[in-house]
This record gives C-alpha cells, structure tokens and sequence, in this order.
C-alpha cells in the first residue's frame, strides 16, 4: 500500500491503531507493523503508544485532541485528578499532565502530545464520570466531586489543615457536598471521608470569611 492510500484509509482520523488499519485495508497485519513502522522513522506518523499511530501534522486532515486521545490511549479510564480539576476551574492552574484512573495496572506515556498518566483505581472506585462534548468529540471526564476525591485517595499521605489550604481550591460552590460525602463512601476510606469532612469545613470558613489563610 502506498503512502498517499494509506492517507485515503485515515486521514480523517484524529489517530489510529494496528487494527484498525488492517480492518480498514484488508492487508496481513505482520506487513501493516512493518509499514507503519517505516512511515514513523520517516517522520509520516507520530507514535503516541505501542501499535497506536496519528499522521504528520501536514498529513492529518482532523485536529487531535488531547483530552479525547486521553480516553483511547487506555482503556477504561476516565480523566480525573488535578487535570480535571483545572478543568472545572476548581484550582487556579490549567494542569497539562493528562491524569485518567482506570481499574488496569497503572501506565504513563509521554508523546509529542504531551503527558498521559494512568492511576490505578479498584473496580468498585471507578464511578462518578460523564460524557463531555469537546470539539465534536466525547471525552469521559470524572464529576467534580469524584475528582476531588480520586486526588485525595491518590495522594499519599493525611490531607491536613495545611496541605488543603496549599491547594488553593476555588469555586467551590460547584461542589455538591451531599454528592461528595456519599461518593467517599463508596471507598469506605477513614482517611478519605476525614479529607472530605475538612474540606467541607474549611470551604464553608472561606465562603463566611472567617478562614484564616
């Protein structure tokens, strides 16, 4: 297959994997990965992981995404943490680390995208997400509320008066705080529900003024 058919098969699409190329040109997959290869040290493609490919910036005919890649580079996850909580506009910072959980082992790629880090939840954690729309594509994005609680259940260590204040949370009425205290039961986490109780303290002090920072 050449080069210029190859753009015809994908060159709609934001990226690709290994099969997904041999459904869609019906060639051996052994000729495909060495195919796919060559084209990547020639510069035609960029690899984001193992087996999984985008065209060249002045090949590709779509944007990418990195929030939708986020997704698709693991699976199942869903965005969460501290790149979520940016998103909400919950922390000041817009955190360009992609942080998903997922149930699978936990796995970080780094690629010209950008960073994509993968925390490993247990099965009955891995709740409280919704699809978002992002540039006419769906991303599977962690609730507010389960955002925060997936950084404070990955974070090592006790959530104190301290290191709550440090993370310089903002607008917090769009926590829903009855929604959080029933999703840190689910993790039937001691130390959890104790962050979530502190949380709710200190933001319910700041909202009245009288938290000194």
């Amino acid at each position: 297959m050449t080069f210029d058919c190859f753009i015809q098969l994908v060159g709609k699409q934001p990226f690709f994997d290994l099969p997904t190329v041999v459904q869609l040109s019906g060639e051996e997959r052994a000729k495909l990965r060495t195919q796919l290869y060559r084209w990547a040290k020639a510069g035609k493609l960029v690899p984001l992981r193992r087996g999984m490919y985008t065209l060249a910036d002045r090949y590709r005919h779509v944007p990418l995404s990195q929030a939708i890649l986020a997704g698709q580079l693991y699976r199942p996850s869903y965005l969460s943490g501290l790149w979520a909580l940016g998103f909400y506009d919950l922390i000041p910072e817009k955190v360009v680390t992609y942080t998903s959980v997922t149930t699978r082992v936990p796995r970080r790629f780094e690629n010209a995208f950008g960073v994509f880090d993968y925390r490993h939840i247990k099965r009955d954690a891995f709740f409280g997400y919704r699809i978002v729309t992002m540039q006419q594509e769906k991303i599977i994005l962690a609730d507010p509320e389960k955002a925060l609680l997936d950084v404070w259940h990955l974070g090592m260590g006790a959530w104190t008066d301290k290191r709550m204040v440090e993370m310089r949370f903002q607008n917090g009425e769009l926590i829903d705080q009855e929604k959080l205290t029933d999703y840190a039961k689910t993790f039937e986490s001691p130390r959890l529900e104790r962050a979530v109780d502190l949380w709710i303290e200190l933001f319910g002090a700041e909202a009245e003024g009288t938290l000194d920072l």
